[in-house]
């Protein structure tokens, strides 16, 4: 009988948490099934050429049986799942994690299977995201006039940050990587991770600790082919997701400490917020919150308690 063979793609370098997750997830895969299965991960798409949005119309057309990747590249499908680009939704990573492991969490994977070509096999850390820019120190919503800030593909993100002055501009990682040393972008929002291992921190002296967005990446799968597998296959991949999700999350809360560790004070200067300076981003923001308090349901938003 051929293996089984598992095809998985990512987007970033050997170093990173979800590169290091991915390979975890393979170990433990290979474990369970041996040489019934085959398992090939593809740690850098941006290094063949495509952007990392490509990603999930990889997996949905078979060139790829599963990615990581957030969860805002699914929200045409389960438009709930933009809910994780609310800003200052979860103070910390315990509450992040009650909620994807909750009720929430669940109802959405459901939506999933049920809405796309996908299941989503596990919720991973995707960080809390920060301000950095090359202009001046941003500690006030007024600090943010004019600069000109790479976001994600996210429109309600876009709404966000317009309220505290920046001018968003929505671009793949891949290109604002190659385009950082130009005049097009001023600053951008990552968790620390990204910063540090895509050398942003090298072009932007300016840090801000602000954790406006908790990022949820989502490990997903191309549903026909899970479906297609023998049950023991499907067992083993669930397994092996989980086994690798306890590690993703265990990494990423060490890495924001290691991180701010390996900054040189003398290249960049990190700003932490005090209670007050960050209370008046979460109130500058406040419209975007109740728009989609009111878009999505009470009866939705109430999972998240």
């Amino acid at each position: 009988m051929k293996p089984v063979v598992i095809r998985l793609g990512g987007y970033q370098k050997p170093a990173s948490i979800h590169t290091r997750s991915c390979r975890r997830f393979g170990e433990a895969l290979q474990r369970e099934l041996g040489d019934r299965i085959d398992f090939q991960f593809v740690p850098d798409v941006l290094a063949l050429g495509h952007k990392s949005g490509d990603l999930p119309g990889m997996v949905e057309r078979g060139e790829l049986s599963m990615c990581y990747i957030s969860s805002l590249r699914y929200a045409k499908w389960v438009p709930e799942l933009a809910l994780f680009d609310l800003p200052f939704l979860f103070p910390d990573r315990p509450a992040a994690y009650r909620v994807i492991d909750g009720k929430l969490g669940e109802s959405l994977r459901a939506r999933v299977s049920a809405q796309s070509p996908f299941r989503l096999l596990a919720y991973w850390d995707n960080g809390f995201r920060h301000f950095s820019n090359k202009v001046r120190p941003i500690r006030t919503p007024a600090d943010c006039r004019g600069i000109r800030i790479r976001i994600q593909m996210s429109e309600l993100q876009a709404e966000s940050l317009r309220l505290l002055g920046f001018e968003p501009i929505l671009e793949d990682i891949k290109i604002f990587v190659e385009q950082i040393g130009g005049d097009r972008f001023d600053g951008q929002d990552n968790p620390l991770t990204n910063i540090y291992n895509f050398n942003i921190h090298k072009h932007h002296r300016y840090i801000t600790l602000s954790g406006h967005v908790y990022g949820v990446a989502c490990l997903m799968c191309n549903r026909a082919q899970y479906e297609s597998w023998p049950a023991e296959v499907q067992q083993a991949v669930d397994k092996a997701a989980a086994e690798a999700t306890v590690l993703q999350r265990q990494l990423a809360a060490a890495e924001d400490k290691d991180i701010l560790k390996k900054l040189d004070p003398a290249e960049n200067e990190v700003v932490r917020l005090t209670p007050e300076e960050h209370r008046a981003f979460v109130d500058a923001v406040r419209p975007v919150t109740d728009k989609y308090r009111e878009k999505f349901g009470a009866s939705f938003f109430a999972l998240l308690d």
